[in-house]
């Protein structure tokens, strides 16, 4: 069994606690023991990895990616001109991208068609290098509604019913519903709400009796609060928030996932970009609204977990980390942004148990990195400063990765 030793390491563990001289002892997949570095001797023939002036992280986790997409200035016009096998050959290399960038999980919250499955059993078995995937399979929307393009439409709560079963049977994790208009799908408002309480009800009650999780996209107010009350465990997007939605989030202890990259990279395009000019036009007027539907829920006190809708235009597979600095620099400590992104993802996504934090008995799931993003939350972007991804006790990428 392989056993390492990391010394007189800076741990950052995910719960908003920081060890700034520790070691962390590694047996087989899993944290063996976490301690004083003056007090936590290593085993007998473990590999001594000398952590002085490095950080130790739990893996990070992004709880909104789109694999299938690959941050094309016109995504829709891509996924529906590329052949499925190119589609999933891309996602391929876009979930190496996301590990090498110190994310060992991600939430897949809507892919073209059930391949996503084939995808996670693929890195799950270890034929391929990627992130652990949750995935949603197709979205579920109303007709012509938004993420048609990704998504199963369905009219009428039986229909919802059926599209939600579809998704269960495939494999899904996460059922995802189109509870709003959206950004890039030409024809829809994000100030709209779509699906109707009942259908939503009536889908989210079969995925939850299933024990699955729901993610509900929501962009308006209205569209928030029919998730909400329909049993949405996340908000994708949270843009237009009102009061009284963020009152309902907080009591029904509904997470946001903000996805704060989505908006700034179309919002931040120029028509010379190639972006569809609705979508440029949509996002713009959205951006200074989201920073304060953002800030509205830190008041609340509503739960957030790192999300950055990855694969959007200009918001690419790999540059994850981009979403931290856009949460600190909207109120959120560096702390707090690594907790959203840790154990807090961890239990949204319902994996808490496994990953998500540094303690004794999880998974050995980490990111050692140069420097200390508490005191740059930037550096995450660095990859020079990305040591090494572990994964399940294995060093999957870095420098560290190399040697093994």
């Amino acid at each position: 069994m392989t056993a390492f030793a990391l010394q007189h390491v800076r741990v950052v563990d995910g719960l908003g606690r920081t060890r700034p001289d520790a070691t962390v002892l590694i047996k087989g997949d899993r944290i063996a023991a976490v301690g004083d570095a003056r007090q936590l001797a290593a085993p007998r023939g473990a590999a001594r990895i000398d952590g002085r002036g490095l950080t130790l992280l739990p893996g990070l986790m992004d709880c909104h990616v789109h694999l299938c997409l690959g941050g094309d200035a016109d995504v829709v016009q891509t996924v529906q001109q590329d052949d499925p096998a190119l589609t999933l050959l891309k996602a391929v290399r876009y979930a190496r991208q996301t590990l090498e960038a110190g994310f060992t999980t991600v939430r897949d919250v809507g892919f073209r068609d059930h391949s996503i499955f084939q995808l996670k059993r693929a890195i799950d078995s270890g034929l391929l290098a990627g992130p652990r995937i949750v995935a949603a399979g197709q979205v579920i929307c109303m007709p012509n509604g938004h993420a048609r393009f990704i998504g199963r439409e369905a009219d009428g709560p039986d229909a919802v019913v059926a599209a939600v079963q579809a998704q269960l049977d495939a494999g899904a994790e996460v059922v995802k519903f189109i509870a709003s208009g959206g950004v890039l799908t030409p024809g829809t408002s994000p100030d709209s709400a779509q699906m109707t309480p009942e259908e939503l009800s009536a889908g989210m009650t079969t995925a939850r009796q299933a024990g699955c999780r729901v993610a509900a996209h929501a962009h308006s107010a209205q569209g928030m609060k029919n998730a909400i009350r329909a049993g949405a465990h996340s908000i994708e997007h949270a843009t237009l928030m009102d009061e009284e939605a963020a009152s309902l989030m907080k009591t029904h202890g509904t997470v946001m996932v903000p996805t704060l990259s989505a908006l700034a990279t179309t919002a931040g395009c120029s028509l010379a970009c190639g972006v569809p000019a609705t979508a440029v036009a949509k996002a713009k007027a959205m951006v200074a609204r989201h920073k304060s539907s953002f800030k509205m829920a830190r008041r609340a006190g509503i739960a957030i977990a790192m999300g950055t809708d990855a694969g959007t235009p200009f918001n690419f597979h790999g540059e994850n980390a981009q979403e931290l600095e856009r949460m600190v620099a909207l109120g959120m400590t560096p702390m707090d942004a690594l907790v959203a992104s840790t154990s807090a993802a961890a239990r949204l996504i319902g994996i808490a148990d496994q990953v998500g934090t540094i303690e004794a008995g999880k998974l050995a799931d980490l990111v050692l990195v140069r420097g200390n993003p508490l005191s740059r939350i930037t550096l995450l972007q660095d990859r020079e400063r990305i040591v090494g991804v572990m994964q399940a006790g294995k060093w999957v990428s870095g420098p560290l990765a190399k040697k093994q």
